[in-house]
């Protein structure tokens, strides 16, 4: 049997075991609703207070400015449609990028059908946010700037600090979609202006279905799932206690572990790159060379097809992917690489690999062969590459 080299951790990640272990006990024997007031639901409220107080701690925050919920997508659709219905009597924009996640982009999209203005701000061949035209677009009625910390194709980390300044410089609220960045590089909410903050907890081994909103305290937006006094009656719904426990402990291990596993990660990294580049022509680094997650690698390979290279891929057990988990569906281009500048052509042949802390050098090595191997092949097989190799003979 093939070794499986699992190279899209930016999809998801393999629950660690100590957080599996952390876990188990909430299932079976402190299994107790946390909203109850006899000792077995205490022991529940004890562990979400644990975790609160850890994730808080990873943040710079307060306890009681963390919420809980089912993931990354549901803290994106509560930090903007609740901020556009509480702060509408300010005004009614909001300025997003168009690099955004679908959560962010269909959230925006769905504000627009009710009477919101978005300004989808462009960014540059890097997929940075572009400052001058992020102050061009600020409004007396802008209630709400939302920029990902880190793009979850492209790898780019944006000027986080900075925006944060413009924002509260004109006393505008500014949240951050954090959910690739989160476990993998240090933030602070108050070093970076931060008033609201998504993470999602199986980016950094943690389980599938729990996420968290930080809230910072005066931001006044309401309740988005409505129902119980849970969550300090901003978030409705038994709280999942196992997730819950699984997501602190991903915290704790992801924030003790992070200087070592980030700096093996960006050495293995720019191998990866430096070797692709070197060795596989007319192919292109995306997102920028030296500012993004330590993980990420994202390439384009002119004459070859996204959805067939990846395939091949597999066949030699080599997990990756062309784009957001969340489209992987989805036949049409990435519209992260469009607005970097992109031809379609191109975009369609992007491969996103995406390392985590298992992966060696000899993994990559292994990688690199077989992406020779079958770049070639699949080029032999293009017209387009035919065509292009007679007329530069």
């Amino acid at each position: 049997m093939k070794k499986l080299i699992y190279l899209d951790n930016a999809a998801t990640t393999k629950t660690a075991p100590e957080v599996v272990e952390a876990m188990l006990p909430y299932f079976t024997e402190h299994y107790g609703n946390p909203s109850t007031v006899y000792s077995l639901g205490g022991e529940s409220k004890k562990a979400i207070t644990a975790a609160r107080e850890t994730i808080a701690g990873a943040l710079g925050a307060q306890t009681e400015e963390i919420y809980f919920t089912a993931g990354g997508s549901e803290s994106d659709n509560w930090a903007l449609k609740a901020t556009a219905e509480a702060y509408k009597s300010k005004g009614n924009h909001i300025i997003t990028t168009k690099i955004e996640h679908h959560a962010i982009l269909h959230s925006c999209e769905w504000l627009e059908k009710h009477g919101y203005e978005i300004t989808y701000l462009p960014v540059d061949e890097n997929g940075v946010v572009k400052i001058d035209e992020l102050k061009k677009a600020i409004r007396p009625e802008t209630i709400l700037i939302s920029v990902m910390f880190a793009n979850n194709e492209i790898g780019t980390i944006q000027p986080i600090r900075e925006i944060g300044e413009i924002a509260h410089e004109h006393g505008i609220l500014f949240h951050t979609d954090a959910v690739q960045a989160f476990g993998q590089v240090p933030i602070n909410v108050d070093e970076y202006h931060i008033d609201m903050l998504s993470a999602s907890g199986h980016k950094l081994n943690g389980p599938k279905g729990i996420g968290f909103l930080y809230i910072r305290k005066g931001v006044k937006i309401r309740s988005f799932v409505h129902g119980g006094a849970q969550e300090r009656k901003r978030r409705a719904g038994t709280e999942n206690v196992p997730g819950i426990v699984g997501l602190g402990k991903a915290t704790e291990r992801a924030m003790a572990t992070m200087k070592e596993r980030t700096d093996k990660e960006i050495e293995l990294r720019d191998y990866l790159i430096d070797r692709v580049l070197k060795e596989i022509p007319y192919t292109r680094l995306n997102g920028h060379r030296t500012t993004r997650l330590p993980n990420n690698a994202n390439f384009s390979f002119q004459f070859v097809e996204g959805e067939s290279l990846l395939i091949m891929l597999d066949m030699e057990g080599i997990c990756g992917s062309s784009g957001s988990a969340c489209t992987s569906g989805s036949l049409d281009p990435s519209h992260v690489l469009l607005a970097i500048g992109l031809p379609h052509e191109i975009a369609h042949g992007s491969l996103r690999l995406t390392l985590n802390e298992e992966i060696t050098k000899e993994d990559l090595d292994f990688v690199v062969e077989n992406l020779k191997r079958i770049i070639d092949r699949l080029r032999s097989m293009s017209p387009l590459y035919e065509d292009f190799v007679k007329k530069n003979k």
